[in-house]
């Protein structure tokens, strides 16, 4: 495999006409983009790349994360390690940066599922878990806008089957 030269640009095409040019070697993290590119070969990077399933600042957001973690090393999928996968531990520098609304969040999780960024995916995961953590079914139902469907006889039913779930 050839190495990848540091100068050489790339132009993303957003699924709203929008356009973001990167360093090759940043938009790689994207697994997607690395294969489309390998694939298609050299005469690819001098035509725009479309990117149909994410918005202009769903993309440029997602780029500033590979522009940050450009020099992290990329573990294969098979290497993660179940200690990684267990924490929901977040680095200061990504906590700051998933500190967005909740439609740019779930956009974020999204277009790095679509676009194949592991660790990004990770990070956006998390970012949820967290948000999650600690509370009860009617303040998850807040914090997301989650009508309760239950009648409230369903509810103390499924609370019954459930009993053996509690923290008390």
């Amino acid at each position: 495999m050839a190495e990848t030269q540091p100068s050489t640009f790339i132009t993303l095409a957003s699924n709203d006409s929008g356009s973001v040019t990167v360093e090759r070697a940043v938009a790689e993290r994207s697994m997607l983009i690395k294969n489309m590119l390998e694939d298609l070969g050299e005469g690819a990077v001098a035509s725009e790349i479309p990117i149909p399933n994410v918005g202009e600042q769903v993309l440029k957001k997602v780029i500033e994360w590979c522009q940050h973690h450009k020099n992290d090393p990329i573990t294969a999928n098979d290497d993660d390690s179940d200690s990684r996968k267990k924490t929901t531990d977040i680095e200061e520098w990504d906590q700051k940066f998933m500190q967005v609304d909740q439609e740019m969040l779930f956009e974020i999780i999204l277009a790095s599922n679509y676009l194949d960024i592991k660790p990004l995916l990770d990070v956006g995961c998390k970012t949820v878990a967290n948000m999650i953590k600690g509370k009860s079914p009617e303040e998850i139902r807040k914090t997301f806008n989650i009508t309760n469907d239950f009648t409230p006889e369903e509810e103390e039913q499924i609370r019954r089957e459930n009993e053996w779930a509690e923290d008390r």
